[in-house]
């Protein structure tokens, strides 16, 4: 994803949000529609995560530290993580919290017309900032399905937005449902379980932001076809014969960090290896660009040790050493 594309799906968003939260807080002042409040509260939550979006975008720009060294990618995946635990929270759980309280306490609405004119503006303005988010996704998606795209977007922005605004679409539907039916009926319950249906609808989004970019924070591989490409652009054919195995990780979003072991001859020169690895990782940065920290090592190929598997205690995650194994 690029950075620009997404910002501009971002700060679409953030201005529909804005402009929807006071409306929905004026609406909530002359009816005291809960369903209101709860969509207002809705929308300033969403207002806040597009500003956190934007500054985790700005941060991840910083220059690489010695304490740092591979720079400050990642904190646009703190980031997005943050916008899943605000939404829970303050969106979800508050409207949840709400609604309980409107149905063991309904009243009718007063000036009916007003949240209903604000959830009518509120479908537009989300239609733009859904309208953005879709049109700039798509320039990526490719062929994947929505679903694809967003359970494999490394940038966690676009899914994010998404995610929200179809949130925010389904959540206003929901709301004119609580409201109309309130006004029809004269039973103020029916705004009380509007504003619940909210709630429980911003966890569930919240739940499935959050396991996505813990998931990105945890450390990602890149995708099979750039693995496919960056095993195609190491090997020559001449000096470099073959792959023994290679493992990537995103450093960030737009940032890949890739170690293998090579093969080369075995009568190869110590010269003739590091013009031969040097030209493989020129041929890496042209078939995949965000390819920016490469270690390669050669090696040897034995048909022998690669019958053996890989070597499980040299995996990260695997079993520990036994003390006398050293």
């Amino acid at each position: 994803m690029s950075a620009s594309g997404g910002t501009r799906a971002i700060v679409a968003a953030l201005g529909a949000n804005l402009a929807i939260a006071a409306s929905k807080f004026v609406a909530f002042a002359f009816s005291g529609s809960s369903s209101m409040l709860a969509e207002g509260v809705h929308s300033l939550a969403d207002s806040g995560n597009q500003f956190l979006l934007l500054i985790g975008g700005k941060r991840a720009q910083r220059e690489a530290t010695p304490q740092h060294p591979f720079g400050y990618g990642r904190e646009r995946f703190i980031y997005a993580f943050l916008v899943s635990i605000v939404l829970f929270s303050v969106g979800g759980m508050f409207a949840i919290y709400e609604g309980y309280e409107k149905i063991s306490h309904p009243h009718e609405l007063d000036n009916w017309y007003w949240p209903v004119g604000v959830l009518l503006f509120a479908v537009i303005a989300e239609g733009f900032s859904f309208r953005t988010a879709i049109k700039e996704s798509n320039e990526l998606r490719g062929k994947l399905s929505w679903a694809q795209f967003i359970r494999r977007a490394k940038a966690p922005e676009l899914p994010v937005v998404l995610l929200e605004d179809f949130g925010a679409l389904i959540g206003l539907v929901l709301a004119l449902l609580g409201v109309g039916l309130a006004v029809l009926t004269g039973d103020g319950v029916w705004d009380g379980i509007g504003t619940v249906c909210i709630g429980v609808l911003l966890v569930l989004i919240a739940l499935v932001l959050a396991a996505e970019t813990k998931s990105l924070l945890l450390g990602e591989a890149a995708g099979l076809e750039d693995v496919k490409r960056i095993e195609t652009a190491i090997v020559d054919g001449d000096t470099v014969t073959g792959v023994i195995h290679m493992r990537t990780l995103h450093l960030g979003p737009e940032e890949l960090l890739i170690a293998a072991k090579i093969a080369v001859r075995h009568d190869d020169t110590a010269t003739e290896v590091a013009n031969a690895i040097n030209a493989a990782e020129a041929r890496i940065r042209a078939s995949v660009p965000i390819a920016r920290v490469i270690y390669l090592e050669p090696d040897i190929y034995s048909d022998v040790e690669a019958a053996k598997g890989p070597d499980p205690q040299a995996t990260p995650g695997g079993p520990t050493p036994h003390p006398a194994d050293h």
